[in-house]
């Protein structure tokens, strides 16, 4: 049985936040909204000692995108993703976290590396073509092609 839903009005700065925030033909605008309001929820839980570290909460959602790259060996939680923009002359960089998301430094949380990147930049970017992972000095593409191959084998 569904839950009943409701129709509510936004104004374009708030829609414009819900698309940054959103996986695109992934999430809807509810999912993007469920996630945001009720992470501050989830992120207090007491489960009688306290609250959860932000690895008890990223336990709870769905794997990241690069959680395949995690699982074949080619990067690790803790392992830096990096941008430079020559031409401005910018840097950008991320975090893999735990769970195969994108950290950026503001805290936000990203399940896969383009609306990370994204936000950072201000434009649309192909996350996959220019984060570099920096341990390795390859592109998140490479990365997820490799991964791919050893899932076929």
């Amino acid at each position: 049985m569904s839950k009943p839903m409701r129709t509510i009005q936004i104004d374009e700065e708030v829609f414009a936040y819900l698309q940054r925030h959103s996986e695109p033909l992934v999430d809807t605008p509810n999912d993007v909204l469920r996630r945001e309001l009720l992470k501050e929820k989830a992120a207090s839980a007491d489960d009688g000692g306290g609250t959860k570290s932000p690895a008890a909460v990223a336990s709870k959602r769905r794997p990241g995108r690069l959680m395949p790259i995690i699982e074949a060996g080619l990067a690790s939680p803790g392992d830096k993703l990096r941008h430079h923009q020559s031409r401005l002359k910018r840097t950008y960089e991320a975090t893999i976290t735990t769970d195969g998301w994108v950290q950026i430094p503001d805290g936000q949380e990203f399940p896969q590396p383009s609306p990370a990147l994204r936000t950072q930049t201000g434009n649309e970017i192909n996350g996959w073509g220019q984060y570099t992972h920096v341990p390795s000095g390859r592109p998140l593409q490479k990365l997820r092609e490799e991964a791919a191959e050893k899932t076929q084998k």
